[in-house]
């Protein structure tokens, strides 16, 4: 895996906006409409070379394919990043159409109930296909997305080859964050969160086969804390994301460290986010996923702070941090000084070599597209203001 030996890299945390006419075939496809799969194909493979040129042109070091095979159907989705997995796996059916996990019984929203109340009201939180649709793990859990994922890695490998980026990532969701629907099938929680690492573990070395850095998307690590009530006390919620990691290890065994990258945050939700739950009582937990890179959140304000976490916790020697530093959750576009002044922190406390400027989350389907491409280059000029201070 690239790091930053002479200047600060850049990358991103995957999703960008797709394109209106992509969105209006997904949602033909996803409806059950009848349209032109080899003019759908066509289309992807298109808007893959696109988005690849584009981020180059911003100033994107480490770039992927903006997610474009994960579905979405409208340009807000925050679901878009795990939703796609389901499609790629088998043993679940939809159970009765009802409120999601995700947006119910969290303890910000019970806590800002009318303010939430007003955001359901005025926005999307999802429009992803299955939303209100809970899947329910009924028999064995097995990949079935070979098709999917191939077309998705041969659309990449074109577009990528075409553009002179120092990297290409593709991302994949982890089972802690995928595996939490009901299980009717499976004896124990863990059985049933190692049956699901063992069916992605298909995808994950398919990514890294093809050359590609394999990002594990896990924002369950630290977000599924609030959805727990009553609060659990800190032990024992570590003691829950323990098991999480243990199925993840499992799936990336004998897969190479220096091509994996973990990527967390709290959920993209525009919300207080008041009872997130601290970096300082997680990280350790983080840092023993079989991964060389960790990608956080570090530019919105409820975790901005959390820098200081890496004057008191050493980054393992070899790893590497991906510092959010722009972000999904505000609409304001961050001046470069103020994304300089963000990377130089985090490289005075564990090493410039060791930051790789990042994204919070990933962009796309969370604000404006407009906003998106003016954020990711003010990411780059900070990076470069960045390495001006940190190599002069």
């Amino acid at each position: 895996m690239k790091r930053s030996a002479d200047r600060i890299l850049t990358t991103h945390a995957g999703s960008l906006p797709r394109p209106d006419d992509l969105i209006a075939l997904n949602v033909a496809r996803l409806s059950g409409n009848p349209y032109d799969e080899k003019a759908y194909a066509d289309h992807l493979a298109s808007a893959v070379g696109d988005i690849c040129r584009r981020q180059v042109e911003l100033g994107i070091d480490i770039i992927n394919d903006g997610e474009f095979g994960k579905a979405t159907r409208g340009p807000i989705d925050y679901g878009a990043w795990q939703s796609y997995a389901w499609i790629r796996i088998g043993g679940w059916e939809y159970g009765p159409v009802r409120d999601m996990p995700q947006t119910v019984g969290r303890r910000d929203r019970i806590k800002f109930a009318n303010f939430y109340r007003e955001l359901n009201q005025n926005s999307q939180t999802s429009t992803t296909p299955i939303s209100g649709r809970p899947q329910i793990v009924t028999a064995p859990i097995t990949y079935t997305g070979h098709a999917a994922l191939r077309a998705d890695l041969e659309n990449f490998k074109a577009g990528f080859s075409k553009v002179r980026a120092a990297e290409g990532f593709v991302t994949s969701v982890a089972p802690g964050s995928l595996g939490r629907r009901q299980n009717e099938f499976y004896k124990s929680d863990e059985e049933y969160l190692f049956a699901m690492a063992e069916a992605l573990r298909e995808e994950y070395r398919a990514i890294v086969e093809a050359g590609f850095v394999l990002q594990l998307d896990d924002p369950g690590l630290p977000d599924t804390w609030d959805l727990i009530n009553p609060e659990p006390t800190i032990a024992e919620y570590r003691k829950f994301a323990m098991v999480r990691v243990e199925a993840l290890n499992h799936a990336l065994r004998g897969l190479p460290e220096d091509r994996i990258r973990y990527h967390i945050c709290w959920g993209s939700w525009h919300g207080p986010h008041s009872t997130d739950l601290p970096l300082k009582d997680i990280v350790d937990v983080m840092l023993k996923v079989r991964a060389q890179a960790f990608s956080v959140e570090a530019g919105n304000v409820r975790h901005e702070h959390e820098w200081k976490v890496w004057r008191e916790v050493n980054l393992p020697e070899g790893k590497l941090l991906i510092p959010g530093v722009v972000s999904h959750a505000t609409n304001v576009v961050e001046h470069p000084e103020v994304v300089a002044d963000r990377i130089v922190r985090y490289a005075e406390a564990v090493g410039r070599e060791n930051v790789i400027a990042g994204t919070d989350c990933g962009l796309g389907g969370r604000i404006h597209p407009d906003l998106v491409w003016a954020k990711l280059e003010a990411l780059a000029a900070g990076a470069e203001l960045a390495t001006r201070r940190l190599w002069r």
